[in-house]
């Protein structure tokens, strides 16, 4: 067999070719009849630049074996939640679903889709963290390459909301469902609930919400529920989130009482505006909650300090950082990790 290089899908194999032995971490699937090579496992790309993808060989499966998908997902070696070090690190890439592509004043920074791909595969390279927030699409990509195993999967359920539409805030779950998170063998999902006063469509969010906390429980599966008091601004039309303590506060009140138990609910929660608030904050609920990353601009340091604070405190789990921990000012995205990492 041709060995294949980290990040990249396995090649194609003839029919009649015998078993080969694979790397450590690393596995192979004989090609059907008519049918490619599958990229169904790839050794995890080493530490350092970002690996290549091959696109091509990721399209021509989905093409020709569909059905690889699935496959991948059966086969994915599973881990707990939480692992031995008692926190959670997941690095986030469901943005792009919400349409949602900016970074800073890179307006499609996450629009190439090799390219997050490869930050993803080195993201989750790197020690300590543990997995991987993101919607199918995403999902599947990761599985045929391999970058899963021993991977928590959190899948990414409501979508609707779409950035700048008139509807974003009747956030309808476009994204997965609980049947195809329990299905697939994925490890949690998650839900965005941003509630808005003055907007009903927030009513349709609030009680969808409910019944996903429903659905997930009756599973026995978590489930990550991201509030937010949230306002349209008067003068652009976009939605705000409230990061003031007194909103935060409220926000987490109302997602911890969703659904008919809240055994399985999880909360992902913003940094205040003052961090010295998040003390007070965290104590409205007792259920366990991880910190988003959010947008943090070009003051790294500054978010890692509001985050290490925030997790000392008990119910405080781990963190969910996508794009400043993907797409970081200066392109680093394993030092960005590892420091992200470092914090807990």
């Amino acid at each position: 067999m041709t060995a294949t290089e980290p990040g990249r899908p396995a090649p194609a194999e003839s029919e009649s070719a015998s078993p080969a032995a694979t790397e450590p971490g690393s596995r192979t699937a004989a090609a059907e009849p008519g049918r490619p090579g599958l990229p169904t496992a790839v050794t995890p790309p080493v530490p350092g630049p970002l690996t290549p993808i091959d696109i091509s060989a990721l399209i021509r499966t989905r093409v020709h074996h569909p059905e690889a998908v699935a496959e991948a997902a059966a086969r994915r070696i599973r881990r707990p939640l939480i692992g031995d070090s008692g926190r959670l690190m997941i690095v986030a890439a469901d943005h792009p679903a919400r349409g949602a592509l900016a970074v800073g004043d890179r307006k499609l920074a996450m629009a190439n889709r090799a390219d997050l791909l490869e930050r993803l595969c080195l993201a989750l390279s790197r020690p300590g963290v543990d997995g991987v927030l993101a919607t199918a699409d995403i999902l599947d990509d990761l599985l045929l390459l391999g970058a899963l195993d021993n991977k928590v999967v959190m899948g990414s359920m409501n979508r609707g909301g779409l950035a700048g539409a008139s509807f974003e805030l009747d956030d309808r779950f476009t994204g997965h469902r609980p049947e195809d998170i329990e299905r697939l063998g994925f490890d949690a999902g998650k839900l965005l609930l941003r509630i808005d006063y003055a907007d009903p469509g927030s009513l349709n969010t609030l009680e969808s919400t409910a019944r996903a906390v429903d659905a997930m429980a009756e599973r026995r599966l978590p489930v990550f529920v991201e509030p937010f008091l949230s306002r349209r601004d008067p003068a652009t039309g976009k939605v705000r989130n409230d990061l003031s303590a007194d909103a935060v506060t409220k926000s987490i009140a109302i997602a911890a009482g969703l659904g008919g138990s809240s055994a399985y609910t999880w909360l992902k929660v913003p940094v205040t505006e003052n961090p010295d608030d998040m003390a007070r904050v965290m104590e409205t609920a007792t259920l366990p909650a991880v910190l988003l990353g959010g947008e943090v601009g070009d003051d790294q340091e500054g978010a890692y300090e509001k985050w290490r604070g925030a997790l000392q405190l008990p119910t405080v789990q781990g963190l969910v950082v996508g794009r400043s921990l993907l797409y970081p000012a200066d392109d680093d995205v394993a030092a960005a990790v590892d420091t992200a990492v470092g914090l807990l």
